[in-house]
């Protein structure tokens, strides 16, 4: 790879990291063609970019954005590094989830996520990951917690009505 080709990669890198707040650095260095094909369908079929790239170009285009916001993901990048780019925060870490129980692997493994600024690091952070709430899950909630005293009030006036109703019926 000659450098202006390294250039391009890392261009299209930063390209990545500046439109995702979230990304996953994954090792499929054991995995066969036909399973990173399978993984990359998994990937595709939840709006999930699958990028496979240099170590060393990855961390460039880090260090070129802001090399602070990303130092605790330096460390992760060695071996093979697949890169999972997501709008949801939790969608890769249901898919190497899917995709480890379908294949009864512990590949791929989880090196290290970035989500919203915060940095998770080790493949003991992933069932933690499936769990994180999406901006719609946790407005969901917020809105059913502002509906829960509505409910309970409208609920107590028809249940004074009925009363009064039934005192009205049999007096």
């Amino acid at each position: 790879m000659n450098k202006e080709q390294k250039n391009e990669v890392i261009e299209l890198l930063k390209g990545k990291f500046s439109q995702y707040n979230n990304f996953y650095i994954t090792d499929t260095e054991s995995l066969t063609v036909a399973q990173v094909s399978k993984l990359r369908r998994a990937c595709f079929n939840k709006n999930v970019e699958m990028k496979v790239a240099k170590n060393t170009l990855i961390k460039k285009a880090l260090e070129s954005l802001d090399a602070e916001r990303y130092t605790g993901v330096y460390d992760s990048l060695n071996n093979v590094t697949a890169l999972l780019f997501s709008e949801n925060p939790k969608e890769p870490a249901l898919i190497i989830s899917s995709f480890r129980k379908e294949s009864n692997g512990e590949k791929p493994v989880l090196k290290a996520a970035f989500i919203n600024g915060d940095v998770y690091t080790g493949d003991n952070t992933l069932v933690s990951l499936t769990k994180i709430k999406t901006k719609n899950e946790l407005i969901g909630e917020v809105i059913g917690l502002l509906q829960s005293p509505a409910k309970r009030v409208i609920a107590a006036l028809l249940h004074n009505a009925e009363k009064k109703s039934e005192a009205v019926a049999e007096g």
